[in-house]
C-alpha cells in the first residue's frame, strides 16, 4: 500500500542490475543553483521521513541545496523483493551504482556534492569518496561502520529483541511500505555469520576529499576506533568526538553536528 509522501517528495526510476526501480527523494532550496549541495544519507533503518525536519535544518545553516532520499526497499522507494536477498556487498552496491544512477536520473552527475551519512550511509559515503574521487567535495560521516566490532553485533542482536517484543514494527511502518523487510534485511545481513569479516579499510585510505568524522562516545553500534581508523587512514580526517551522545548525533548533539559541517564547508575550495 502507498503511503502518504509530503507534497515536495516525488520519485524517479533508476536502473538496477536488469530491471528498474523507483527511488523517492526530496529537495531542499533547489531554485539556489549556485549554493553547494549537500546529499543525505540515511542509517541502515531510516528513510527521507527519518530525518524529520533536521535536513532542513542543516541547508538552512549552511546556506546550500539538499538532496535526501530514501534508498532501494526503504520508505516509499520500490520494497525489496523477496528473492532479493543482500549480500555482503550491498553498501558497496549502493556506493558503486544506485547513488551514481540516481545522481545520472536528477541530471546531478557532474556536480561534486558533499556527503553527509549516518551510520549504513556513513559507510556508503566512504565507498563513494574511493570509488569515485573527483565526484565529491567532501563528506560527514556520522557513526560510519569501517569493519565490524563486537559491540556492533551485540547492538543489533538487542535490537531484534526490540523488535520482536516491542512496537517498533508499528513505528517503522509509519515510515516503510514494508517494515518487515527493511528491519531483517538489515538485521539478518548484519549477523550472518560471513558479515564479521566485513571492512572497508582498503577504500578509506583511497579517499582524497576532505573528511569529517562523527561519533558519541556512548554510541551502541560501534567504539571510536571506527572514526580514529579512518583518520589513520585517511590524514586530512577531521574528528568530532561527542559526549553525551549515542548512536544518532544529528538528533542528540545537532548543534555541534552542524559546527562541524560548517567548518567542512569552510574547505570549500579544497
Amino acid at each position: 500500500m502507498q503511503k502518504p509522501m509530503s507534497s515536495n517528495t516525488r520519485k524517479i526510476e533508476i536502473p538496477r542490475h536488469d530491471h528498474f526501480i523507483e527511488i523517492e527523494y526530496e529537495w531542499i532550496n533547489r531554485e539556489a543553483k549556485d549554493a553547494p549541495l549537500l546529499i543525505f544519507l540515511h542509517e541502515g533503518l531510516g528513510s527521507i521521513s527519518m530525518w524529520r525536519d533536521w535536513p532542513q535544518h542543516v541547508c538552512k545553516q549552511l546556506q546550500c541545496r539538499g538532496l535526501v532520499y530514501s534508498r532501494y526497499g526503504y520508505g516509499n522507494s520500490t520494497p525489496r523483493h523477496p528473492d532479493d536477498i543482500r549480500t555482503n556487498e550491498y553498501l558497496h552496491q549502493e556506493a558503486r551504482h544506485d547513488l551514481p544512477n540516481l545522481l545520472k536520473a536528477l541530471n546531478l552527475q557532474h556536480e561534486r556534492p558533499y556527503l553527509y551519512g549516518h551510520s549504513d550511509g556513513g559507510s556508503i559515503a566512504l565507498l563513494y569518496a574511493a570509488m569515485y574521487p573527483d565526484r565529491v567535495r567532501g563528506i560527514a560521516v556520522a557513526a560510519p561502520h569501517i569493519f565490524v566490532e563486537d559491540i556492533t553485533l551485540e547492538g543489533i542482536k538487542k535490537a531484534r529483541e526490540v523488535y520482536e517484543t516491542t512496537e517498533l514494527k508499528a513505528r517503522l511502518g509509519r515510515h516503510h511500505l514494508q517494515p518487515e523487510s527493511v528491519f531483517m534485511s538489515w538485521n539478518d545481513t548484519w549477523l550472518k555469520p560471513e558479515f564479521k569479516n566485513w571492512n572497508i579499510e582498503s577504500y578509506v585510505k583511497l579517499i582524497r576529499c576532505p573528511i569529517l568524522a562523527i561519533q558519541g562516545k556512548d554510541d551502541e553500534y560501534g567504539t571510536l576506533e571506527q572514526i580514529y581508523g579512518i583518520q589513520r587512514l585517511a590524514s586530512q580526517t577531521k574528528t568530532l568526538v561527542l559526549a553525551d551522545c549515542g548512536h544518532s548525533p544529528h538528533r542528540e548533539q545537532s548543534d555541534a553536528v552542524i559546527a562541524g559541517l560548517k567548518k567542512l564547508f569552510a574547505q570549500r575550495g579544497s
